[in-house]
């Protein structure tokens, strides 16, 4: 049978984790610079942990007023330690928990800025080389983060199921109309077409070629848990297990 990897951003107090948990493999948890604080990074542990999913750290930006989505100027080095203290507090709950962390998925503007900006991804790639190299990065494929993984930092390349393209796969800007896919049933269009074809419809109608080890589907989409229940139950009658 295929299989379908779907991933969340969770830990974000948007309120759906409880009911997004049981759709998904992987999660990443915010780790306080955006959202979330300690006590709901633990709680989001214990409840990945139940549902039997992986564990990921989210960090991103040190800045809560804008929830990680706009670039923050700050300096190499104290990106690179922003980044470590926030992976290593997911890390440390994690274990602590009897469990161990899986991933490292950036956030936001710190994702994007990644893709393109070789000085950012490289601060990513230092920070998780300070805590623990067998845990995965999770980004676009060929992106500079991507280009930076080795000596034992592997990598797992995403798509995103609530979220439309440019021609270059990036990802539309949040601040522009139709970024985000709405509906259930747009969501499974836009993704039957990455799996079925490992192509994807870009915003301006042109089709690209794709790959991906996992789909990720945003926490704090206000529809993220009926678009779930929807791929998971349109998938598993195509014969798909996730």
């Amino acid at each position: 049978m295929r299989s379908i990897i779907l991933n969340a951003d969770v830990g974000e107090e948007a309120d759906f984790d409880k009911e997004i948990m049981p759709y998904i493999s992987w999660c990443n948890i915010a780790c306080g610079a955006h959202a979330g604080n300690d006590q709901v990074i633990k709680k989001t542990i214990a409840l990945a942990m139940h549902h039997n999913v992986k564990i990921g750290a989210h960090p991103s930006y040190p800045d809560r007023d804008n929830f990680g989505r706009i670039s923050v100027d700050i300096s190499y080095e104290d990106l690179v330690k922003t980044i470590t203290h926030q992976i290593q507090k997911v890390k440390a709950y994690a274990e602590e928990a009897g469990t161990q962390l899986h991933h490292v998925k950036p956030h936001g503007a710190l994702y994007n800025d990644a893709v393109k900006n070789k000085k950012i991804a490289s601060a990513i790639i230092e920070a998780i080389k300070n805590i623990d190299k067998s845990s995965y990065v999770i980004t676009l494929q060929k992106s500079e983060l991507s280009n930076l993984c080795g000596d034992g930092v592997g990598v797992k390349y995403e798509a995103f199921a609530d979220r439309n393209y440019n021609d270059d796969l990036t990802l539309v800007s949040r601040s522009e109309n139709g970024a985000i896919i709405t509906t259930p049933k747009e969501v499974f269009d836009h993704v039957f077409k990455m799996v079925s074809d490992r192509e994807i419809k870009t915003r301006s109608g042109a089709v690209k070629p794709v790959f991906f080890d996992t789909i990720c589907m945003h926490g704090d989409h206000p529809n993220a848990v009926e678009i779930l229940k929807y791929l998971c139950e349109k998938f598993s009658d195509l014969g798909f297990v996730f």
